[in-house]
């Protein structure tokens, strides 16, 4: 799994029938500090995700093993909106 932060969102209203109905948006992989790093990717949103909010992200085989990407041809998954980071007994984030 991944660390990222949603910086965008990915309308297409033509698109292969096994995303139907998926919400696409642009993530970028990010340190626990929410340091960016790397290049922004799409990825499938399977819990409702927003811009802003830090996330978890599947890539690879592992984003195809959700409920909403099964079969499609998916690269990289949103399967959760973290609530708070603790790194070394230090909290790096903290949802408000």
């Amino acid at each position: 799994m991944i660390l990222a932060t949603v910086v965008g969102s990915v309308v297409s209203t033509i698109k292969d029938e096994g995303l139907h109905g998926s919400k696409l948006l642009l993530v970028r992989a990010c340190t626990p500090e929410q340091e960016a790093h790397g290049e922004p990717y799409v990825a499938v949103d399977t819990v409702g995700a927003g811009e802003g909010e830090l996330v978890l992200v599947a890539r690879g085989s592992a984003a195809r093993e959700t409920n909403r990407t099964g079969g499609a041809p998916v690269d990289a998954a949103i399967i959760a909106i973290v609530d708070s980071l603790d790194v070394e007994g230090n909290v790096t984030f903290r949802k408000s």
